[in-house]
């Protein structure tokens, strides 16, 4: 039995009928290596059952505290039942890119059972009339709780699920058999609940003595002008209002190579910087034809990995965020991405002189009961249509690996992002890197969206925008 942390819990408390928070992807392979060039749904189940004890994610479900008097547990669950969490659906003819979409897009928008492990693969089969994919692919779609991994283990999961080759060495089984948990009694978790509160003082107080060292540099940082203060307050948009519960998605992909070249045309920029300047042309482009474009530069969030080496394969969330400028009101591509770039680095030097781990570990220290009622009045008084939060969408950026995987024989040709909107944040920008491509997909709300593929060629004119730029000479 494993507690979830703060962090993890918060995706919990957040989440309501209209805002499941569950993140995932949506996968697509040709099965042309597979044998006899066709695969099935039975060898897909048997590939993922023979690697359920690789990612703990797969058969751990939720205990509840009652009460909410702390944060719910993790166990294993001795009902679990493979079949319910890998589904099968096919794309009717043609079996074409929009179809797929919207098919990813009402799958992703129905919440998980809270009551089983918090996870589901669809596949997905019919996709046949997609450009650049041979006939007879199909894809997986994901759907993994946001309180259960992060992006960075996220990806320990595909690990999970991947290798090298279309059928490598047979996996090695686990050390001892699997055997589920029963539920711990109320009144033991109540006692444990107890007995947190009692020590959490001492805990507190040691938190505040790690803290000082690093609030000093902080105001060294402000005295001396090496640090800037965080972004001022986003203006608001059609994005940042209560969401509904229905999704749209699309994604578009770059060459990373190309990627690349755009950042060394501004002193200091990183791939992410450029990643953030298209998402932020994308967006000057969409909300100008819709006449809402506002003057002040709109903000993301993007979340920092705060994962240790050590904690490879753990569950839960590790991450901190900065918030970034998407330079939204410059209308010239390369003075966009130098905004881009300035606001990253002056966020980069605040969330180093204070460190980005030490903001989440205060995190823990919020009573659950607190935590869960802040949520729950924020989602029922609608406060997201009075209130500012502090950035206007969300960009991930999750690098992943630049040669090709293989899963139950086939191939993995590509993969887009999905992640979670909630009131206040109906968009958000999953990105994903693999085999030499830049993948940035759109999760948002279909009121605030209602014409993604619109949306998907902003993205684009954001990106030939920024590639036919040139630095004056």
């Amino acid at each position: 039995m494993q507690q979830l942390s703060a962090q993890d819990a918060s995706f919990l408390y957040l989440e309501s009928p209209h805002a499941p928070m569950h993140i995932g992807g949506i996968m697509i392979y040709d099965p042309s290596t597979v044998e006899g060039g066709r695969q099935r749904f039975k060898d897909i189940l048997g590939f993922v059952e023979d690697r359920l004890h690789l990612a703990r994610t797969f058969r751990q479900k939720l205990v509840q505290v009652p009460f909410n008097l702390d944060h719910p547990y993790w166990i294993e669950d001795k009902d679990f039942d493979l079949e319910y969490h890998v589904r099968h659906i096919r794309l009717p003819d043609p079996g074409d890119w929009r179809q797929l979409c919207i098919q990813v897009a009402r799958l992703h928008a129905r919440p998980l059972d809270l009551t089983k492990p918090l996870w589901e693969f669809t596949v997905i089969e019919g996709v046949d009339a997609i450009p650049g994919l041979p006939a007879g692919s199909y894809a997986i779609v994901s759907k993994v709780h946001h309180a259960a991994i992060d992006g960075v283990s996220g990806v320990d999961l595909i690990e999970a699920l991947h290798g090298l080759e279309p059928y490598p060495e047979h996996v090695p089984p686990p050390t001892r058999p699997w055997t589920g948990e029963v539920a711990p009694n109320p009144l033991e978790l109540m006692a444990r609940a107890q007995f947190k509160a009692l020590t959490q003082p001492l805990r507190f107080a040691e938190m505040l003595a790690r803290g000082v060292p690093a609030f000093g540099r902080m105001t060294e940082g402000f005295a001396m002008r090496q640090v800037q203060p965080p972004a001022t307050v986003p203006p608001r948009t059609r994005f940042n209002r209560t969401v509904s519960a229905h999704r749209v998605v699309e994604a578009r992909q770059f060459p990373l190579s190309e990627v690349r070249e755009i950042k060394g045309r501004v002193d200091g920029a990183t791939v992410n910087d450029v990643v953030l300047a298209i998402c932020g042309g994308a967006l000057r482009h969409y909300l100008e034809a819709k006449r809402e474009l506002p003057d002040a530069s709109l903000i993301a969030m993007a979340p920092v990995s705060v994962r240790s080496s050590g904690e490879k394969g753990a569950l839960g969330n590790q991450v901190s965020g900065m918030l970034v400028s998407l330079g939204t009101d410059q209308a010239e591509p390369l003075g966009r991405l130098a905004a881009v770039r300035a606001s990253s680095a002056s966020s980069k030097a605040l969330s180093n002189a204070v460190g980005a781990r030490l903001l989440t570990d205060y995190s823990q220290f919020i009573p659950s009961t607190t935590a869960a009622m802040a949520a729950r009045l924020y989602t029922e008084l609608g406060l997201a249509n009075q209130m500012n939060l502090p950035f206007n969408c969300v960009v991930t950026n999750v690098p992943g690996p630049q040669v090709p995987l293989y899963s139950a024989g086939a191939r993995l040709v590509t993969q887009y992002g999905l992640g979670p909107v909630y009131d206040g944040m109906g968009l958000m920008f999953p990105v994903f890197s693999y085999c030499g491509h830049i993948n940035v997909a759109v999760s948002a709300c279909r009121e605030m969206m209602p014409d993604p593929e619109f949306f998907a060629a902003c993205l684009q004119e954001s990106f030939e925008e920024l590639r036919a730029s040139r630095v004056p000479a």
